[in-house]
């Protein structure tokens, strides 16, 4: 048998064996390889407020730009007036980042 034969054949069974990388780079959308989604507002609902230590509690959807799926959650308000813009079971749109490791609200609105 040919010794080239043997070689390429035995170099795509490997391949196809672990997955073949040079396939898997093809279908990776590179458009998207190391950056995290642009930040934007999220839709949530208002469950608690808490104005003396300034959280508040929201039933959210997915926060896409910190790749959180939706659940509900306390956040820390970066400024306790953001407090005073919301109520109780109000719909809202929020802004949130993570502040050393501390989720904060910096934006709320009322839902549109």
């Amino acid at each position: 048998m040919n010794l080239k034969l043997v070689l390429s054949t035995t170099a795509l069974a490997i391949s196809a064996l672990t997955g073949n990388p040079v396939f898997a780079q093809m279908n990776m959308d590179h458009g998207k390889m190391g950056m995290a989604a642009a930040p934007g507002m999220t839709d949530g609902e208002v469950r608690k407020i808490d104005k003396d230590a300034g959280k508040i509690t929201i039933k959210h959807g997915d926060i896409k730009h910190m790749d959180m799926p939706g659940m509900t959650m306390v956040f820390v308000a970066k400024d306790k007036a953001l407090l005073d813009k919301t109520s109780v079971g109000a719909k809202i749109q929020f802004m949130a980042t993570n502040e050393n490791g501390q989720m904060t609200v910096t934006d709320i609105q009322p839902a549109k």
